[in-house]
């Protein structure tokens, strides 16, 4: 079937088409009804049926004659490690550890907050919690305590999983005391911390509360799947809110795994047995989704990669990867690619390794600019695919359909809305825009498998965060538009529109024009207050390495860039040039910091940022522009 047939089938005849899409997955029972209303914000996704995640992502291959297959390659050239485990091996591997959690008292409901880098033992953990029906609660490596205490408070984990350090580039981070210190803080109190102690540090354990985990391991008796509900949450995944406290974003385990597999074949395009690699974090929903689950799920080998696009130990690592383990498929965020781009403009690093295995690139995180696509496409010589999702949806609303037939790309697009994704372009007042209009994108309700259906504990916030503003919609935050072909282009989060004298401008349109010269490795463009106009734009400009232009020209070029292509409206007659942009763990530009740094506001330095450090430097380059 065609895209625009399986489309139509999914928003007109939805209970079918997701039957159908349900019955390619092994269910221990099979759904009693497809769709069932809750109220009129919610609904749930096959009620009645019962599987088990880990069954479906580990048991069910090896009970199919695939146990013998790569199921996970684990390569950290941070550490010099690289590791591989068979289908067969990563079911010996979870069920001990699961085999563990039981002995610990960890039973079906529990919670579990797991800890941990990007080393293999964050897949087991992740598994093996799902295999006995245990919902796990990943908190990125290196996390503050207060945000690791608030989260401890708010899932009440039963026991934790840590590992007892984290590797960056050139430093290794201790997550013990860190542990510790927010156990301290904590309300909640966890009857067992289970601690993988690394070769690189040990920590210090402390006797009645913290177990070593190769320990446990040892005297461990391997066990089971266990039957779960549908409707039972699998795991939840903490994401910023705008009140400073977290939102739990709960994700159920049938449409989960329903929504995983078919994104696989429909989306990414691959087969079982590709290599699929995400080149991301467990910490976010790209690391849950397309690392562990999806992968897994429809039978890929996926990588664990502990590292960075550059400096580990060069622009070149990401090639070398695809060259060495023949990667099918790679997805990682634009903000990955533009910093390869910045370290080796002329791609040079990409001609010492055979990348042919690849087919496709996939981009998300934060939307990608046409310079980025065009460079990319430039150096790989494959799709280079941007699409859109976000924490609450667990998997893409918008992008080219690769499995049914690569639609054409349109480079500043994110895509078609996916199957199941009812997209709509509505102004501040609900009503459905025209092509080509700017406005916000919402989902018309029901939300199809797979999304979140809930807040963990919090069912007024989902309604007041998600719900309310256009009654019968999803509201996602961002802002967008469709062009008369229906493809969707984001066009930022609805706070990024600044108001320059009584005009409403979008600054991620600028933010495309500065990206596009040819000196500049990324950008963000913040509007910042101004008592004339209430608010004008200013750029923050990152310069490729080794660019030897005068920046005054370089600026002059840019100002005239965007009065040409925007308009003197725009009032764009400031760039500033940085060395770094302040950025979270997943490669997304803290732009409110940003705003909040200029306009001289306090502001909470979040938890997730990369590095704190880049806040002082902003500051200082803003102080001395008199900002």
């Amino acid at each position: 079937m065609t895209y625009r047939q399986l489309y139509s089938e999914s928003t007109c005849l939805k209970e079918a088409f997701w039957m159908k899409e349900a019955r390619r997955i092994s269910w221990f029972n099979l759904p009693e009804s497809i769709l069932t209303p809750v109220d009129q914000y919610r609904n749930n996704w096959y009620e009645g049926g019962t599987l088990n995640t880990c069954y479906l992502a580990v048991d069910h291959h090896v009970e199919n004659g695939r146990g013998d297959q790569m199921a996970l390659i684990y390569d950290s050239p941070v550490t010099g490690r690289k590791e591989k485990y068979t289908y067969r091996q990563l079911q010996d591997e979870v069920s001990m550890l699961a085999g563990v959690l039981n002995e610990r008292g960890v039973e079906k409901g529990d919670r579990v907050i797991i800890y941990m880098p990007m080393i293999p033992q964050v897949v087991f953990a992740m598994l093996a919690c799902a295999r006995i029906g245990a919902v796990h609660s990943v908190v990125f490596g290196g996390f503050a305590p207060h945000e690791l205490a608030i989260r401890i408070d708010d899932a009440s984990p039963k026991a934790i999983l840590a590992a007892s350090c984290g590797k960056e580039v050139s430093k290794i981070i201790p997550y013990k005391p860190i542990l510790d210190a927010a156990l301290v803080e904590a309300n909640h109190k966890v009857d067992s911390v289970i601690i993988y102690q690394r070769e690189l540090l040990k920590a210090e354990l402390k006797e009645g509360r913290d177990y070593d985990w190769e320990e446990l391991l040892k005297t461990s008796t391997p066990v089971s799947w266990v039957e779960v509900d549908a409707t039972d949450p699998l795991y939840i995944l903490y994401t910023s809110g705008t009140t400073g406290t977290p939102k739990g974003i709960i994700r159920d385990s049938g449409g989960h795994a329903v929504a995983m597999h078919m994104s696989m074949e429909y989306i990414y395009g691959v087969k079982p047995g590709d290599v699929f690699w995400a080149a991301s974090d467990v910490g976010w929903v790209v690391g849950h989704s397309y690392i562990v689950y999806a992968p897994l799920i429809y039978g890929c080998t996926t990588i664990v990669f502990e590292g960075k696009p550059v400096r580990t130990p060069d622009p070149g690592t990401f090639w070398r990867v695809i060259d060495e383990y023949k990667v099918d498929v790679l997805f990682t965020a634009p903000t990955a690619i533009r910093a390869i781009k910045k370290e080796d403009p002329e791609g040079k690093f990409k001609e010492r390794h055979d990348t042919s295995s690849l087919k496709k690139l996939f981009l998300a995180g934060e939307r990608t600019d046409v310079a980025t696509y065009e460079w990319a496409t430039s150096l790989l010589e494959v799709p280079v695919i941007d699409h859109w999702w976000q924490t609450e949806s667990g998997w893409p609303m918008l992008a080219n359909p690769t499995g049914v037939g690569m639609k054409k790309i349109k480079p500043g697009s994110a895509g078609l809305p996916v199957f199941g994704y009812d997209i709509q372009i509505v102004d501040h007042d609900g009503n459905e825009l025209p092509p080509n209009t700017e406005g916000i994108v919402v989902v018309r309700l029901p939300l199809p498998p797979g999304v979140l259906p809930d807040l963990w504990k919090d069912p007024q916030r989902f309604e007041s965060a998600y719900m309310t503003q256009f009654p019968g919609y999803f509201s996602s935050g961002d802002g967008g538009f469709k062009d008369e072909d229906g493809y969707v282009y984001i066009t930022g989060r609805i706070d990024d529109l600044i108001n320059v004298a009584g005009h409403r401008l979008s600054t991620a349109e600028m933010e495309e024009v500065v990206a596009s010269h040819p000196e500049i490795a990324e950008c963000a463009v913040v509007g910042i207050e101004n008592e004339l106009k209430g608010q004008i734009p200013v750029g923050y400009v990152v310069l490729k390495a080794g660019s030897n232009i005068p920046f005054d020209l370089i600026e002059k070029d840019l100002i005239h860039m965007v009065r040409e292509r925007i308009g003197p409206v725009a009032s764009f007659k400031t760039v500033i040039r940085v060395e770094r942009l302040p950025k979270t763990r997943s490669g997304k530009i803290l732009r409110n910091i940003i705003r909040s740094i200029a306009d001289g506001k306090p502001f909470t330095t979040p938890s997730t940022i990369e590095d704190i450090s880049v806040l002082n430097e902003l500051k200082q380059v803003m102080t001395m522009m008199e900002v």
